[in-house]
């Protein structure tokens, strides 16, 4: 079976909002999108982890950059057919004060990895669900402002260029899911559902059934 790796932070792992740990793999979109995928021949590879940044390194917590896992990951999942990327959200945090397109060029720096092995018109590119505007609370997650907010929402577009002109597939979660209003940042049971079903929509429409 062909592999697709799933590549991205606390969204990708499946972080459930309210409890604080995983959804089972009967939840997560992730989960979900293996059982639709193995009807295709193709397997699902789960790469998320909570707090990933695209190159930032987080003061905090280190050792979450996203490019320099990369090639780990291409390693252990030699001759992987697609991959599926859907990273950011942590990079709009204030301690690295950076705007949608510092973010974009952060996330252009792991496709360049990613196609180091993997063909451009087999690389998903999701923007990630926008922050909700109170996501930065002291009860939510104050390492986020407004500000994050704001940046957030610029995601969409600036990574449907970034998309566009590298000849990668595009999807925007936020065209069908919000975070939950519980934590304003984590997409809750419902939403792993949707955006699973638009997952292997876009990839059905492109390479599923020539792959």
């Amino acid at each position: 079976m062909k592999q697709i790796i799933a590549f991205g932070d606390s969204n990708t792992w499946g972080l459930n909002p309210v409890l604080k740990n995983r959804y089972p793999e009967s939840v997560r979109w992730t989960g979900l999108l293996r059982k639709k995928l193995s009807r295709n021949g193709f397997v699902l590879v789960e790469e998320g982890l909570c707090g990933r940044t695209t190159v930032f390194d987080d003061p905090n917590r280190p050792g979450l950059k996203g490019e320099d896992a990369v090639p780990g990951i291409l390693s252990r999942h030699n001759r992987s057919f697609a991959a599926i990327v859907m990273l950011g959200t942590n990079d709009c945090k204030t301690v690295f004060n950076v705007t949608a397109e510092e973010i974009g060029r952060g996330l252009e720096r792991c496709l360049d990895r990613f196609e180091s092995e993997i063909s451009p018109d087999h690389i998903l590119v999701i923007a990630p669900v926008a922050l909700g505007k109170e996501v930065w609370r002291p009860e939510k997650d104050p390492a986020f402002s407004r500000e994050s907010v704001r940046v957030s929402a610029e995601l969409k577009t600036v990574y449907s260029k970034i998309a566009g002109k590298r000849g990668h597939l595009f999807l925007a979660a936020a065209d069908y899911v919000s975070p939950s209003r519980f934590d304003d940042e984590h997409i809750n049971a419902e939403g792993h559902s949707i955006l699973a079903e638009a997952v292997y929509r876009t990839l059905a429409e492109s390479f599923l059934q020539t792959g």
